[in-house]
């Protein structure tokens, strides 16, 4: 049975495509999905079938199901690896601000 409880929880993109001339649906938890229509409207409900679609078959081979990105519980920890000559200059501009490191970039990337 289709976990329809998620279906309205997942996380869709709909935006136009110039090229096919329609507007295109994404789910963000699934990344390999997508559908189209003719208004925004319709390319949501063409790719929230697909997604019940995916859980469906998901479900009967035992897959794991993504959770929706809004019901994950995020630490708020983020490790970033960069080369050392950014870090020295992310060092030096956040010392140049008068501020912490970790506040210098959350204030860049927010």
């Amino acid at each position: 049975m289709v976990k329809n409880s998620l279906i309205d929880k997942y996380t869709y993109r709909v935006e136009w495509s110039a090229e096919d001339n329609v507007h295109i649906a994404h789910c963000l938890e699934f990344p390999s999905l997508m559908a189209h229509g003719n208004t925004a409207g319709k390319a949501l409900m063409e790719i929230e079938k697909v997604v019940t679609e995916s859980i469906k078959w998901m479900e009967e081979e035992n897959e794991l199901i993504p959770e929706p990105f809004g019901l994950k519980k995020f630490k708020g920890n983020l490790t970033l690896r960069v080369p050392s000559e950014i870090h020295k200059n992310l060092v030096i501009k956040s010392a140049e601000e008068g501020v912490s490191l970790n506040q210098y970039i959350l204030s860049k990337i927010s």
